[in-house]
């Protein structure tokens, strides 16, 4: 099978759409080694580490002058010179004119995070998300969202067929599942200057990821762990750092905007307890990694976040400090019931494996081409 990918945020994005691009580019790889994977990038972004796999071939424009319309107008050409049997758009995209080819298509849905909640976008990016995602809805063969609240929010929200939506989770690295040794723990401490035990949040430091929360948690429940925030900088930061200052946290919250994605893993093990108070998402894969970690995880109810933990983690409202406060304590002052978080989780995580995903992954692709 010849399976063409949108693989721009793979190579361009170092966040969450590109973590799922890459995931399912490797397990599609790894687990079916006589598939020929086509990957469309308009460009590639050096500073992203992505092993291309054997049997994969990077696509690019012959032009770098308007290489972004490439992505939208001119992978429909190129995938019929292929003679693609399928086309995956990873981010929410098709090309256009590709409905009009005899290739089947298939688009991955993240979330719909713009329309539940527009105060978060500028005007003009709602519009063109809107614009561009529900067209490729529209004319793609089969949609997978990534979450059962997802596929909820196309329904509900664009009207889209519930019979052409299939939910496959988002895989994660294995990386987060192999046991880190102790060495690696202590070397991770002195790089970062981290202490022995810290809850963890992993992240974009945006509103939306809601990590004020979880200061304002420490403040109510007079809880003295240290927090970790590790994830990208945008303004809301100030806001964080306004707080912490005055509310005497300066030495107990440390920010890691520039980790190493190879240290996620020790930061994950190292952590005492993982809390995700996300306001909305599509997925969550930080549950997920912290699950497959071995962290007990605290999470935000309202979204998906149900659905990445499992019925085993403790959910609060995104709204209220006091709730989370309570069951930090909770776990702090119970290390039967943290043990068995842990257990339980592991094995609810492994829905998520790379098997698990490869094999949704590859009975939705033949279907589409048996035809």
């Amino acid at each position: 099978m010849r399976i063409g990918y949108d693989a721009k945020r793979a190579f361009c994005n170092h966040r969450g759409l590109g973590n799922y691009s890459r995931e399912t580019i490797r397990i599609v790889a790894s687990h079916f080694p006589d598939a020929q994977l086509d990957l469309f990038t308009p460009k590639i972004d050096s500073s992203i580490h992505f092993d291309c796999p054997q049997n994969a071939t990077i696509i690019q424009p012959k032009s770098t002058v308007f290489h972004s319309l490439w992505r939208t107008f001119g992978i429909t050409r190129e995938a019929e010179k292929r003679q693609l049997d399928l086309y995956h758009g990873l981010s929410h995209e098709l090309p256009y004119g590709i409905e009009k080819t005899k290739i089947p298509t298939v688009v991955t849905m993240h979330d719909l995070v713009f329309v539940r909640h527009p105060e978060l976008y500028p005007f003009i990016d709602r519009k063109l998300y809107e614009t561009k995602y529900l067209r490729s809805c529209r004319v793609a063969d089969r949609i997978i969202a990534v979450s059962q609240q997802t596929k909820k929010d196309l329904v509900d929200l664009w009207r889209i067929e519930d019979t052409k939506i299939e939910v496959v989770y988002q895989g994660c690295h294995p990386a987060f599942s192999r046991q880190v040794t102790e060495n690696e723990k202590q070397s991770l401490r002195e790089k970062y200057d981290l202490p022995l035990t810290y809850l963890l949040n992993v992240g974009a430091i945006e509103p939306r990821k809601n990590q004020l929360l979880i200061l304002k948690a420490l403040v109510a429940g007079q809880i003295d762990l240290p927090l970790v925030i590790a994830g990208r900088k945008t303004d809301y930061l100030g806001e964080l750092q306004e707080f912490i200052a005055k509310n005497r946290l300066l030495n107990r919250v440390i920010f890691l905007p520039d980790i190493d994605s190879g240290d996620l893993p020790a930061l994950y093990q190292s952590a005492y307890l993982f809390i995700y108070p996300s306001q909305y998402e599509g997925f969550g894969i930080p549950i997920v990694e912290a699950l497959q970690s071995g962290v007990p995880v605290i999470a935000a109810k309202g979204s998906c976040l149900e659905e990445s933990g499992g019925p085993d983690s403790r959910y609060v409202s995104p709204n209220s400090a006091v709730e989370l406060a309570e069951q930090i304590m909770i776990l702090d002052r119970n290390k039967e019931l943290r043990d068995s978080m842990i257990e339980k989780g592991k094995s609810y995580a492994q829905q998520f494996s790379d098997e698990a995903i490869a094999a949704h992954l590859m009975q939705l692709y033949q279907s589409l081409t048996k035809h």
